[in-house]
């Protein structure tokens, strides 16, 4: 029970550490508003982070717990298309309705400079795990290729959604980055389509 509590303790961090970065801005968020926003404790905020700035990676929490959110949707998909398609476009409205560009540009700078650890390419992550199961599924369907492996179909869709992540910040979000990448990425996909 102690590590359910644990990990409801480090996610209620998360979630109002993150909550109010684009509600008020990272540079004028308090670790107090993020203590008291997530009706946890200082100590507890220092037992999970060194800082706020060890908040920067914990971005993919967030969007795992979106994959997580959008497991039992996938069900009433019947291709692997279009579960890839369904998982991108749900995270890409998430990123675009909900995180800060500067708190994106932030996560990707931090990941690119710190020598910590790397949490976007985490391959325990939810989002690597499912990916690697719908992949599976696609080829086991005969849908996808089967000449390229499973996990090099999830690195280079991994990242292809980095790369319209990265453009996306590059550009300033002066375009929809859900509608380009209902362009892109079944362009990208098609190419591992049996």
């Amino acid at each position: 029970m102690a590590k359910k509590n644990n990990r409801n303790t480090k996610g209620r961090i998360v979630s109002a550490a993150w909550k109010l970065f684009y509600e008020q801005g990272y540079d004028e968020t308090t670790i107090d508003e993020i203590v008291e926003e997530s009706e946890t404790s200082k100590g507890s905020f220092y037992h999970y982070f060194s800082g706020k700035d060890g908040l920067l990676s914990s971005l993919s929490y967030l969007f795992d717990d979106k994959y997580k959110e959008l497991i039992p949707e996938l069900e009433e998909k019947t291709s692997a298309f279009e579960k890839l398609m369904f998982l991108n476009r749900e995270l890409f409205s998430m990123i675009e309705n909900s995180i800060s560009m500067d708190l994106l540009a932030r996560l990707y700078s931090s990941q690119i400079l710190k020598k910590s650890e790397k949490h976007l390419l985490d391959q325990n992550r939810i989002y690597y795990k499912l990916l690697r199961s719908i992949v599976t599924e696609g080829q086991k369907s005969g849908e996808l290729r089967q000449d390229v492996t499973v996990n090099e179909i999830v690195k280079a869709y991994a990242l292809c959604e980095r790369a319209l992540l990265y453009d996306w910040c590059l550009c300033n979000g002066d375009y929809s980055l859900m509608q380009y990448s209902k362009t892109m990425m079944p362009l990208f996909l098609s190419g591992y389509k049996k």
